[in-house]
């Protein structure tokens, strides 16, 4: 596969230290599966201000898209309300960063899709989601109706028309 890049400023934290950005860092166009095979996923979504803000997520492939799930609630389903866009790139369970990023599109799923998106992750990550998911049922208040958010990303930057 041809992989293009550009030159730009992509997000890089370092332990103890808050996000920042790196120039002059290689964003390249990925396919899909090639990330849908990274155990863990940077997920950087932006503030209003346009602040970077990287997790390490879960991730899963549904066709030509990558799915991740959150809690409705959190930084990230705020952010995605007010910003699609985001970059993903591979990296371990701690959020470092292992290859190259790439920019993509988010859209925040129904409660049909994110029961979908939840079990492609339980179905991807086996024990470790379903050990995951029984600590969070018995160690949390009880959780209203979809306190999960299923988000699916497209990627490549948003769709001009």
């Amino acid at each position: 596969m041809a992989r293009s890049a550009m030159l730009r400023e992509a997000p890089t934290r370092t332990r103890g230290t808050p996000l920042s950005h790196k120039p002059l860092e290689r964003i390249t166009i990925m396919d899909v599966g090639t990330l849908a095979k990274s155990r863990y996923l940077s997920l950087t979504t932006f503030r209003r201000d346009g602040t970077p803000v990287a997790t390490p997520v879960w991730v899963a492939r549904e066709g030509d898209e990558l799915v991740v799930f959150t809690a409705s609630s959190s930084g990230k389903a705020k952010r995605l309300r007010n910003n699609s866009r985001v970059l993903l790139a591979p990296c371990d369970m701690r959020g470092r960063v292992t290859g190259d990023t790439v920019e993509g599109t988010a859209r925040l799923q129904d409660q049909v899709e994110t029961a979908e998106t939840i079990s492609l992750i339980r179905k991807r990550y086996g024990l470790q989601a379903r050990l995951l998911f029984w600590w969070d049922s018995r160690h949390t208040e009880a959780r209203p109706a979809g306190a999960q958010l299923g988000i699916a990303i497209r990627l490549g930057g948003p769709a001009e028309g």
